[in-house]
């Protein structure tokens, strides 16, 4: 997901451009076409390969296909619980820490809850700390698909997916981190602390407390324990990326049809309600990050919500449905069910030319 927050003031007409989010109403289908020719030619990039994350990534991927092998054949039920309960934890890290509190402050929390979501962030371990994961995903909304975004998706699936931490970044890419804004972190102690003490700490929560505690309470093997670790990493760590991916190919476009970043039910069940990425990407401020009222893809609206009852979770920013109707009326790709559609035959929509050539079977005046 690295996925940003637009940081520029709203008269900026250069920002916007850069940004692709205010799209211009004379040219969305030029957009629409630029966009598909640009997903095939794409300028060469020298590709320098960092070996050593390489090793790491494959190493962690096969120990999670024996964890996975190992859950069906030897590992106790309570750890493979304890397993899927640490995937939602350090999922909602991301989703609602990361995403939606740090890299688009589309809303506020105390410091108890942004305390456990640095906890249940760095068990994540999404490779970069809070802090430069945050920039990451502000420069990929600001510069979305281009050279200057860190998972640029022109640059096909796989590199979008993960072949982004594995070569070392565009020029254009380090060139933004000098400009993009990430002041607020800096002032944030609870950020600081985990960017000062990210090694020890990730070490602690991501791999050694979910490995003793199966260990320590159930008597779970050291092998079955760690390798279930393993296999909670890396799904985590998939089904973000996945995001960057997935979610800016396939799938539908009903907000902005100029952009990359589609709406992607498979994507958003998997990352906890982050697949809704056409919207996301027009409107980062929304808490939500989905024009969808209810929970049943969006897990991390549950959580925020739940916390904004307690009053820890606050000044939760979110779209008007006017708001949203207009801009999917102005530059969707037509797919938003936006009250045009037809309920039946006495729909006030149903055009004098579809009723005159309907055809009705054993027809009776009333």
């Amino acid at each position: 997901m690295n996925t940003a927050g637009e940081m520029g003031a709203p008269g900026d007409v250069d920002t916007a451009a850069n940004t692709m989010m205010e799209t211009d109403l004379n040219s969305v289908d030029k957009n629409k076409q630029d966009r598909n020719d640009n997903m095939s030619s794409i300028e060469p990039v020298k590709i320098d390969i960092l070996w050593g994350i390489v090793l790491f990534f494959v190493a962690g991927h096969l120990s999670a296909i024996y964890g996975l092998y190992l859950a069906f054949t030897s590992t106790k039920l309570p750890t493979t619980l304890f397993g899927l309960s640490s995937w939602i934890m350090s999922g909602l890290g991301v989703t609602a820490g990361l995403h939606r509190l740090w890299s688009h402050k589309s809303y506020k929390a105390k410091w108890p809850l942004r305390f456990i979501l640095m906890l249940m962030s760095t068990m994540a371990f999404e490779v970069n700390h809070i802090y430069e994961w945050c920039m990451d995903h502000r420069i990929h909304h600001k510069y979305t698909d281009t050279n200057s975004d860190p998972h640029n998706a022109k640059r096909g699936f796989f590199f979008s997916h993960v072949g982004w931490l594995v070569v070392r970044r565009h020029p254009d890419y380090y060139d933004k981190c000098l400009k993009i804004d990430m002041s607020d972190l800096k002032k944030d102690s609870i950020v600081m602390f985990q960017k000062t003490f990210y090694v020890p700490l990730l070490l602690l929560i991501c791999f050694f407390l979910p490995t003793i505690i199966p260990v320590y309470f159930w008597n779970e093997t050291y092998v079955n324990a760690f390798f279930t670790t393993m296999l909670r990493y890396i799904f985590t760590l998939n089904m973000t990326w996945l995001v960057n991916s997935a979610a800016h190919i396939w799938g539908q476009r009903p907000y902005d049809a100029s952009i990359n970043p589609s709406e992607n039910l498979s994507v958003s069940l998997g990352a906890l309600g982050e697949g809704w990425h056409n919207y996301h990407h027009v409107f980062p401020w929304d808490y939500k990050a989905a024009e969808l009222g209810n929970y049943r893809a969006n897990l991390t609206t549950a959580f925020i919500d739940f916390f904004s009852l307690i009053g820890w979770a606050y000044d939760m920013k979110t779209v008007s449905n006017d708001m949203i109707l207009k801009r999917a009326n102005r530059t969707g790709d037509g797919s938003h069910p936006n009250g045009d559609g037809i309920w039946g035959w006495d729909d006030s929509n149903i055009s004098t030319e579809d009723r005159n050539l309907t055809t009705v079977i054993n027809k009776k005046d009333d």
